[in-house]
């Protein structure tokens, strides 16, 4: 375990700039919707926002000291929701969830968003990071094995110069007892850290999320594999495969024996089930909020 105190990441030669978004992203004005327009896609409230509303809101909530949940859409986590309602219902507690897979956004443009486009978590991560160094709102990070975390912390301090992390923490592979997750709140409470990054996988670190929701004083990002793919420990799908939806066979390709039955399982079901929703044979969602 990664113990959590006061860490300064040093500003490195080597450091370069993060700055600049993705091209073609633009500010929701600029994209022709308004910021928290979103649509159901199978029972889950999907935001089409952008990474520079995304993160000008993030930053608004930290600096508030908000508590607040942050969580990225995916084909895997919602046909994980639309098996488990207690799931579901997480997701939908989330205060921003964002499209971070193309069938998403192409969804979205299907219900009527033509202006959505992904936030890819890792991404924003970087992004996040990068101005909370400039402003230095101190972060968290929880998730992860301890040496993956540990080659996270030696990259950002080499690409975020001046990023404070004022908590780092690797917890076990099993459910805390009671008394290490109170020690884990206090912890981070007492850290000061006002973003965390949590990264324990889907769907474990969204239930994480709400159920931390309201004690404590942060925004919490459920950013997955990004601990893995910022640190290097994991190879990412080049681009041209992120914008041809292609990711989920790039991740196969590299990890079949884990990711097999996962893509196995749900690409086809969330293609069957969305036709339906599509189709008008899916019950209608509730009103979005």
């Amino acid at each position: 375990m990664i113990c959590p105190g006061a860490h300064p990441l040093a500003p490195s030669p080597g450091g370069g700039s993060l700055a600049k978004l993705p091209p073609g992203c633009l500010s929701p004005r600029q994209r022709g919707f308004r910021p928290f327009l979103a649509r159901h896609i199978l029972g889950v409230r999907v935001a089409a926002s952008d990474y520079a509303h995304a993160r000008r809101l993030i930053l608004s909530w930290a600096r508030r000291c908000q508590s607040r949940s942050v969580c990225f859409a995916t084909v895997h986590s919602l046909m994980e929701a639309h098996d488990s309602p207690a799931f579901r219902q997480s997701l939908n507690a989330a205060d921003l969830l964002l499209p971070d897979g193309m069938p998403l956004v192409w969804g979205l443009h299907l219900l009527g968003l033509p202006g959505a486009s992904r936030v890819y978590g890792p991404d924003l991560t970087l992004f996040v990071l990068e101005a909370a160094a400039r402003r230095r709102i101190p972060v968290g990070f929880y998730g992860s094995a301890p040496d993956v975390l540990r080659r996270l912390l030696q990259v950002l301090a080499r690409r975020c110069p001046g990023l404070v992390v004022a908590y780092a923490c690797s917890p076990p592979f099993r459910p805390p007892t009671p008394e290490e997750d109170e020690a884990v709140v206090r912890n981070i409470r007492l850290s000061g850290a006002r973003i965390l990054f949590v990264g324990l996988g889907c769907p474990r670190q969204e239930s994480w999320m709400t159920q931390h929701r309201g004690r404590l004083p942060c925004v919490m990002l459920g950013v997955g594999a990004a601990f893995d793919f910022l640190s290097g420990a994991k190879p990412q799908a080049p681009r041209w495969m992120m914008r041809c939806g292609l990711e989920w066979l790039f991740r196969l390709l590299t990890e079949p024996r884990r990711l097999w039955k996962r893509y196995l399982k749900h690409n086809p079901r969330f293609l069957f089930h969305f036709s339906l929703q599509l189709l008008g044979f899916r019950r209608p969602a509730l009103p979005l909020p």
